[in-house]
């Protein structure tokens, strides 16, 4: 079989995966090797519901997997039985024209070589097992056609994310080009490929170098370094301020009962958050705190009833726990842990701080998340626990393919569960603040309010110091989202104790 069709030539590359350099052969391996095929499709872009997708084009690469080295490739373009779902949208999407497809032969004519290149060999790719090996069946079937067969399949996307971390963002293939310098993605399918096999061989390197610099090269070691530099950069600054308490004159005029703050942060506590952007320099915090004054005795814990709608763990019945799923029967934002038939919401006190403000973990346009691990008591573990099996149940048996990420970590000799709890971020234009509610709660007994109007991380940090103690109220939320699932803990109040 011709290694070369209309659309591509692959001339000057080997053709053995044990052999030496490079040769001229031209033909593909015969199914079954033992290469690696890393292959991409385009296809048309949906125009209504119900609408499949149309095959385009189909590229692959034959990569040998001890020298990773590519040994043969293949690529042609597809001719869909109607020209007309090659719309506008679908040519702004890769760059494949009606024109370009109307001479290219259709998917019957080149099966032979598809399954030739993809039969019984490892199947590598990006976001291959929700996507490019869907729509291979889906065009063998509609042709009669059994589809071939992977030995084995490596989804790039879950992959890196998981092992690399979200560094490049959403982590698609263009962001990672980007974020390694390799250029700019063609959107075309032999481009696409060997782009692929590119970050792959990058990423490799980096983890590499990681393992083997454990202490200096990893992320979170350069972020804490970039914060302590910003530390001292702002102690060294008389400009910057730091967000000391203190009480305005008219403070008096502003003390408040604890019922009154509580129902005001209800209010507020259901705004949708975003994540800001982080690519500019560390701006300036300004803080306003305001002071309140509680009667003797009175606490804002984990057991005030002023904050109504969290429970204590030792006040929740795992009988009394479902998940509400929409008609979708998929993990949305829509599904919702419940307890007795409300939205189950959690509050504890005392919960040590074992990292304060993390940013390794970025959102879909690669601006972090913010958030602090922190110890948890046997109770509470027993109850997040168990909202995970249910959660992860509810996952697997609505279809989902994403992998479950465990709630709670467990570190150090004594294996002591630990929770992220997130901060989420609210960004109005070109202003950000926290959509979380944050207190100091001072040995006194007195609490302040801190009321940042914008996001700094290394001045947040300065609060979340590793051995102070929190008392945390907290929403469980679900997510399934780029191959992965799981519950997030979104902090909707935090009371820092001082020491």
């Amino acid at each position: 079989m011709e290694m070369a069709t209309s659309a591509a030539a692959a001339a000057g590359e080997g053709t053995s995966c044990g052999g030496g350099g490079g040769g001229g052969g031209g033909a593909v391996p015969e199914a079954g090797g033992p290469e690696i095929a890393f292959f991409d499709v385009e296809t048309s872009v949906p125009q209504r519901a119900g609408q499949g997708y149309a095959l385009l084009e189909f590229g692959a690469i034959l990569v040998c997997p001890r020298r990773l080295v590519v040994v043969g490739s293949y690529a042609t373009l597809v001719r869909p039985g109607d020209l007309g779902v090659v719309s506008a949208a679908s040519v702004r999407c890769n760059g494949i024209t009606r024109d370009a497809v109307a001479a290219a032969p259709g998917f019957r004519d080149v099966a032979d070589a598809v399954y030739t290149v993809l039969h019984g060999r490892v199947w590598a790719g990006h976001n291959i097992v929700r996507f490019d090996s869907a729509r291979i069946r889906e065009a063998f079937a509609e042709i009669g056609r059994p589809p071939p067969e992977p030995k084995g399949m490596i989804d790039t996307l879950p992959l890196l994310t998981q092992k690399f971390g979200r560094r490049a963002g959403d982590m698609k293939m263009a962001s990672l080009a980007n974020y390694f310098g390799l250029g700019r993605q063609s959107h075309r399918s032999l481009d696409d490929v060997r782009m692929n096999l590119e970050v792959l061989k990058y990423c490799a390197t980096v983890l590499f170098l990681e393992a083997s610099l454990p202490g200096v090269l990893t992320v979170e070691n350069l972020v804490e370094r970039a914060i302590t530099r910003s530390q001292a950069n702002g102690a060294a600054s008389p400009g910057v301020p730091k967000p000391v308490a203190q009480s305005s004159p008219d403070s008096s005029k502003r003390q408040r009962t604890v019922s009154q703050v509580d129902n005001a942060i209800q209010a507020g506590g259901n705004q949708q958050s975003i994540d800001p952007a982080t690519n500019k320099e560390p701006i300036e915090l300004i803080s306003n705190i305001e002071e309140i004054t509680l009667g003797s005795g009175t606490q804002i814990d984990a057991s005030s009833s002023g904050f109504s709608g969290f429970l204590e763990p030792d006040d929740v019945s795992t009988e009394s726990i479902q998940i509400s799923v929409p008609s979708s029967y998929r993990l949305t934002r829509k599904t919702s842990i419940k307890h007795k038939g409300s939205p189950l919401q959690l509050c504890c006190a005392g919960l040590r701080i074992q990292f304060g403000v993390s940013t390794k973990f970025l959102d879909s346009a690669g601006r972090p998340k913010l958030n602090i691990l922190v110890d948890i008591p046997e109770n509470l573990s027993k109850i997040l626990e168990f909202c995970d099996g249910i959660a992860q149940k509810s996952s697997q048996d609505s279809g989902s393919t994403s992998e479950w990420r465990p709630l709670i970590k467990k570190y150090g000799y004594v294996n002591r569960p630990t929770v992220r709890l997130h901060i989420p971020t609210i960004v109005s234009g070109e202003a950000a603040t926290y959509g979380t509610d944050i207190y100091q709660k001072e040995a006194s007994g007195n609490i302040q309010k801190l009321v940042f109007s914008k996001v700094d991380v290394a001045e947040l940090n300065s609060w979340f110091v590793r051995g102070n103690m929190v008392d945390a109220f907290f929403s469980l939320e679900l997510y399934d989202y780029e191959q992965n699932a799981g519950i997030r803990l979104v902090a909707k109040k935090l009371v820092v104790q001082s020491k």
